[in-house]
């Protein structure tokens, strides 16, 4: 068996010495020169909290650095002289210098406390491989309008007279694109799946969804709607899994925030309103 001669190894490897302040400070500074260099990007950001856990204990032993040799600036103080050799002024800056060591451990301190909210920030965080801006869009149903009695018994008639398809081609007048995905999204027509109840019919063609049922006398026309990771709720999957209720599709839930006359006015062309 041949063993490892590392002193033929192209490189050293740096270990602390536990004894020598020079030593170690010149493998800190070149440590701390390699992660500056190494942190100018980040492949992987699942190893940023791990880093920052590093540099916090880094700075917590910093502050001990600074404070001891501030202690040390002190304590040798009776062998401090300046270059033609008067030891009061090499006194007074050796003085100088721990006192100014003192006033960096303490800002080292507030360093510490922000390094330190910003790894509880970290550790927060779910880092995902896909980018919100690449990730799958989740499709949404949104109320293009909801009539009863009269005005959905006129629907009714075409649908008798011509078909379901004619009822919904018709109900598509009441489409109007942005404005009316707007007012469903601010009143809370939006549904994870078009709403069904007993006794209705339904009928999908293309982006669109037709539900309609004599014995009630109502009908409804849903379209389905993108909505790009970026601008989902934050409960958006827990709601995919949940199906709509058929009380929902009679009721939707409202706003509690204040709505806009516009929006307003657009529901009462749609019959969305009361």
């Amino acid at each position: 068996m041949h063993l490892l001669d590392v002193t033929q190894l192209p490189w050293e490897v740096a270990m602390p010495t536990f004894y020598d302040p020079g030593a170690d400070a010149g493998e800190a500074s070149e440590a701390l020169r390699g992660l500056a260099h190494a942190t100018r990007t980040f492949e992987s950001p699942q190893n940023l909290y791990g880093v920052l856990g590093d540099l916090l204990s880094g700075v917590q032993s910093l502050k001990q650095i600074l404070d001891q040799l501030a202690s040390a600036h002190v304590k040798n103080r009776p062998r401090a002289f300046d270059d033609q050799g008067d030891h009061s002024i090499g006194s007074k800056d050796a003085l100088a210098a721990a006192d100014e060591l003192h006033q960096a451990a303490t800002l080292i301190d507030q360093a510490e406390e922000r390094l330190d909210a910003a790894a509880g920030a970290a550790s927060r965080v779910a880092w995902h491989e896909v980018p919100a801006s690449e990730a799958p869009a989740v499709a949404r149903w949104i109320n293009v309008v909801f009539m009863q009695g009269q005005e959905a018994g006129e629907v009714l008639d075409i649908i008798d007279a011509d078909g379901a398809l004619a009822g919904l081609n018709h109900l598509k007048y009441w489409d109007y694109g942005d404005e009316t995905t707007s007012a469903a999204m601010e009143n809370g027509y939006v549904y994870d799946a078009p709403p069904s109840g007993p006794l209705e019919h339904e009928l999908h063609d293309g982006d669109y969804h037709l539900a309609y049922s004599h014995a009630f006398a109502h009908v409804a026309l849903y379209r389905i709607h993108a909505v790009d990771m970026v601008d989902q709720l934050p409960d958006d999957a827990r709601s995919l899994a949940a199906p709509s209720a058929p009380s929902r599709a009679r009721e939707p839930q409202r706003a509690t925030w204040f709505e806009p006359a516009s929006i307003t006015a657009v529901k009462r062309q749609r019959g969305l309103g009361l």
